[in-house]
Order: C-alpha cells, then structure tokens, then sequence
C-alpha cells in the first residue's frame, strides 16, 4: 500500500495495489474509486482532503497476519 498527500491541490491518494487500472468510478463529487478489471479495488483518491480527513494527524500501524 501507498499513500501519497499532495499539498498543492490538497488531494490524497491511497493505493492499495499496483494492477492495472480498468475503471474508475464516482464515489461522491470528490472521491474517485478506481478497480482492476476484476472489481477489486486499487486505489482511491480524495479532494479537498484536508478538510475531510485528519492529515496533519496521519499514522499508521502494520499490523502482522
């Protein structure tokens, strides 16, 4: 997985795995979904993030399966 802030346009991109991208849909007027060609989801992207999420409080936690 990889997250990626851009603070130039305050949009926030999560990648949860690197497959090609087959579609993208509208999850609201500022999140987009985007799925591989079997559904499964890949990655979302976020605008206006800052104001819809808590970045400057961002962490995370890995958790072992």
């Amino acid at each position: 997985m990889k997250v990626k802030y851009f603070q130039d346009t305050d949009t926030l991109y999560i990648e949860f795995r690197a497959d090609r991208i087959a579609e993208t849909r509208d999850l609201d007027e500022n999140t987009l979904l985007e799925l591989d060609d079997q559904g499964r989801v890949c990655a979302m992207t976020m605008e206006h993030a800052s104001q819809r999420t808590d970045i400057p409080g961002f962490s995370y936690e890995q958790i072992a399966a």
